[in-house]
């Protein structure tokens, strides 16, 4: 009797912990939507006959994954933390790249080529990605920032042309995951329109047609 007493109770207590044991919480994921509209005036390559590679953008270890970050600026700025319930749908070293390559084939007449398997390409871009967070200056306040570094490479001479720094940043309009989406992705538009500015002015212009005599 006491054997099926004990073993009643342990049915109970077991059952009691499978009921109150909390159930998995889902993880929201997000994507490099375009949230601002500051690209409205397309800018045309001078190199309209060139080809431009864009090499997929290479990442420091800790951004090399889906995970959304931020920093807590007012009480250790050096650390980063993720948002355990929330996530890129891919790597945001992918996502900023596929941006770029769309947003250059958009508004420019430039030739964008995406492998180097496809063609040679007259240029290279090359990106790297340093930052990419959130950062919060109080609890309640806080900004997304993006920060790049790109070269452009001559590819017949393996000549780098120039490099250049970019950095954008955007209030978030909420505190959270949801916040720090918003403002990444108009960071991003911002930066990008940017690069693409800076890209007009760098690629050397075509050679003028000569003139044929008669």
């Amino acid at each position: 009797m006491k054997k099926i007493v004990m073993t009643v109770c342990a049915v109970c207590f077991f059952s009691g912990c499978a009921a109150i044991q909390k159930a998995p919480v889902a993880i929201a994921t997000y994507d490099f939507s375009q949230q601002s509209a500051s690209h409205q005036n397309p800018k045309t390559f001078q190199t309209q006959k060139k080809s431009l590679l864009i090499t997929d953008a290479t990442v420091p270890t800790w951004l090399d994954s889906t995970a959304i970050h931020y920093r807590l600026r007012y009480h250790n700025p050096a650390q980063s933390y993720s948002y355990a319930s929330s996530r890129w749908i891919a790597p945001p070293a992918a996502m900023l790249t596929s941006k770029i390559r769309d947003r250059i084939i958009t508004d420019t007449q430039g030739q964008v080529i995406k492998s180097n398997t496809i063609a040679n390409a007259d240029y290279t871009l090359h990106i790297d990605l340093d930052e990419l967070v959130q950062v919060f200056d109080t609890p309640d306040d806080s900004h997304g920032m993006i920060a790049i570094r790109v070269s452009l490479i001559e590819r017949s001479t393996r000549r780098i042309l120039a490099q250049s720094d970019f950095k954008a940043q955007q209030e978030s309009s909420s505190a959270n995951a949801e916040g720090a989406v918003f403002a990444l992705s108009a960071a991003s538009d911002q930066l990008i329109d940017e690069l693409i500015e800076w890209l007009a002015l760098q690629l050397p212009p075509n050679a003028a047609p000569a003139k044929r005599h008669h």
